[in-house]
């Protein structure tokens, strides 16, 4: 074999064969589509979860949030931990942890066994999932090689998050919501498997040494954060509930940054963010994950609420958005390889705008191809166009000892962002409706009322991410031959 690949599998590290990149390559992006299924799989399962622990309303908010605030809280010290302690030992030990609270969330008995599992299911999925991008950017070599891999991975992780709801669907409807989270374990063990005989180990030259003070600090901060944030959907911004951790976790990210800034092996060193590729494409993430996040929430919401579709065909219905996503994410390297980078991503935000602007149309009987796919599917092949060189763009600058701290950023920009967006996006679609049912519209009126708003306001958000990949910096002449 003369190819890429071939050369590969032949090159040694330590007098051992090189695993292929190929099975690299599998092994990573089995453990992002995990991760990134389990942010949604849930949702359609939730009705079945009541029915059969006694959840009530705040029961079934925190199945959702247990996951979501322990993800966000701690993906900066699983990014950091396998720079220091090696990228296949935390790969490991990320997926380790997912599998086995996979495993008890499945076998709970009572709410608070559900909840528990759900949390430590989100501490797993923070330290593997920067751990996913960084033995990607650490395993291929900086340009065409590492853009292809980063396109598949990028492709994956959406693919994952598209098809939570199908997955949902069909292992509630057919076997049982406990499925949702069991079907993590047989999947999370040949994961397992694979990694241990195909990743190699490799960590940064920072030492052993973490970071604690800034570990504690940065991840009670953006727990906080990302609690206030989900209260405020419920309770109101003004609320007690939510404005008290939105300061307290404002507060401990002052302190974290004022602490980064004294010490000798920080968490996150500060520098990096006058690397203009990561403080550019975190901005972007930040903005455009706030619109992303939400197009599954709420187009699903107006299909099962509207439309009366089951959750199945709910499922069924995100297959093309799916498919275009994906398109999208692995199109994105070829064009990279034809016009500025930079142009690539701004041509995939402005497709995703303008997909989110006419999916802002639909109506209380809108056909499926019209108000659904077609707008769908320009929003998702425009997503995956706009993600690839953000990340490539993010990883290009920075030290191979740092790779996973920057990853573990992207991450939690991208985490935040979403939390945030689809909390005003959420607020702003209930007063609508409430608004439009007090005028006197029915139910499937003021339910699509508000949803439109939440797409119009979607498309704003992506806008704005757009006009800022100006910011990134304009990519290294490639050398002459």
């Amino acid at each position: 074999m003369t190819g890429l690949v071939g050369q590969r599998e032949r090159t040694t590290v330590g007098g051992r064969t090189r695993p292929p990149a190929w099975a690299v390559l599998l092994v990573v992006c089995a453990g992002q589509f995990l991760v990134v299924l389990d942010v949604s799989v849930v949702n359609v399962a939730l009705p079945s979860m009541r029915s059969a622990l006694g959840l009530g309303q705040t029961g079934q908010q925190w199945v959702v949030n247990a996951y979501a605030l322990t993800f966000a809280g701690f993906l900066l010290l699983g990014g950091r931990a396998a720079d220091l302690f090696g990228r296949k030992r935390v790969f490991l030990t990320g997926l380790g942890l997912f599998t086995a609270a996979s495993l008890a969330g499945g076998l709970a008995r009572d709410p608070g066994m559900l909840i528990t599992a759900r949390a430590v299911q989100g501490l797993g999925s923070a330290v593997l999932a920067p751990t996913t991008l960084s033995i990607l950017t650490t395993s291929f070599p900086e340009g065409s090689e590492r853009t292809r891999a980063i396109s598949t991975w990028t492709a994956v992780g959406a693919g994952g998050g598209a098809a939570g709801a199908l997955v949902g669907g069909v292992l509630t409807d057919y076997l049982s919501w406990r499925w949702v989270l069991l079907v993590n374990v047989p999947v999370g063990a040949l994961v397992l498997l694979g990694a241990a005989l195909w990743i190699t180990e490799s960590r940064g030259s920072a030492g052993r040494r973490l970071d604690v003070p800034g570990a504690v600090l940065v991840t009670g901060g953006v727990a906080a954060l990302a609690y206030g944030i989900a209260e405020s959907q419920s309770h109101g911004w003004s609320s007690v509930d939510s404005a008290l951790p939105l300061a307290a976790g404002a507060l401990l990210l002052v302190a974290f940054v004022l602490v980064e800034g004294r010490t000798a092996q920080p968490l996150m060193p500060l520098r990096l963010f006058r690397i203009r590729s990561v403080s550019a494409a975190n901005t972007v993430l930040l903005a455009t994950g706030a619109a992303m996040f939400s197009t599954w929430y709420f187009l699903s919401l107006y299909m099962q609420n509207v439309l009366g579709y089951s959750p199945v065909q709910a499922g069924l219905a995100f297959l093309p958005h799916t498919l275009c996503i994906v398109v999208g994410s692995k199109l994105a390297p070829r064009l990279m390889g034809l016009v500025d980078a930079r142009l690539v991503s701004a041509a995939g935000g402005a497709m995703a705008a303008a997909g989110l602007a006419w999916q802002s149309h639909l109506g209380v009987h809108s056909g499926y191809v019209a108000a659904i796919a077609l707008p769908g599917m320009l929003t998702m092949l425009g997503a995956g166009m706009l993600m690839t060189p953000i990340a490539a763009a993010a990883t290009s600058g920075v030290t191979m000892g740092e790779q996973g701290v920057v990853s573990g950023l992207l991450n939690t920009s991208r985490q935040l962002g979403g939390a945030l967006g689809l909390t005003i996006l959420a607020t702003a679609a209930v007063d609508r409706t409430a608004s439009r049912a007090a005028g006197g519209a029915s139910v499937p009126q003021a339910l699509t009322s508000g949803y439109s708003l939440a797409f119009l306001l979607g498309a704003a958000f992506i806008a704005a991410g757009s006009l800022l990949i100006a910011l990134l910096p304009h990519p290294a002449p490639k050398p002459a031959a």
